[in-house]
């Protein structure tokens, strides 16, 4: 997409490095895309970014504040990957101690209901005295979570042969 709106010339304004990519190595990538390509990046959380160096007099003024908006780029890329990975790090040692607990089976959305309940509503569509649709209607069911129900008992019943 943005081969397609921006062109040499363009200012793009973002509010955050972290914006532009996933980690460091991708956001400057990106950046590299822009800069090859003549497009003008501001980052509101970099002020230095917001000023327009090509009304600088100086060329060793504009060198210099460009210097010191890519290495503020970069610093603060290296900052926003740390913090994504310090987050994923907690992330992870909370999932591993939730499951040491014990406790990992009651995390998330709670179930519809049992599957062996549902297996007893099942054998109406099965026996054919119902379609599925009224089934799911019956049971006050999406589509996707009747379908996952099914998939499940079918797992089921392969374990059990």
């Amino acid at each position: 997409m943005k081969e397609d709106v921006l062109r040499a010339g363009d200012e793009l304004i973002i509010t955050e490095v972290d914006r532009l990519g996933r980690n460091k190595q991708e956001t400057l990538k990106e950046l590299q895309y822009y800069r090859d390509n003549g497009i003008h990046v501001k980052i509101l959380e970099l002020p230095t970014t917001l000023m327009d160096l090509s009304k600088l007099d100086n060329a060793m003024a504009r060198m210099l504040m460009e210097t010191i908006n890519n290495m503020l780029i970069e610093l603060y890329a290296a900052m926003a990957q740390a913090e994504i990975e310090k987050k994923e790090k907690r992330q992870r040692a909370g999932i591993d101690s939730k499951k040491a607990r014990g406790e990992w089976d009651d995390y998330g959305r709670p179930a519809v209901m049992p599957i062996d309940e549902f297996s007893e509503h099942y054998q109406k569509v099965v026996s054919g005295e119902i379609r599925p649709f009224e089934l799911m209607k019956q049971l006050g069911m999406s589509k996707s979570t009747y379908y996952r129900y099914i998939k499940k008992i079918s797992t089921m019943t392969r374990l059990y042969k």
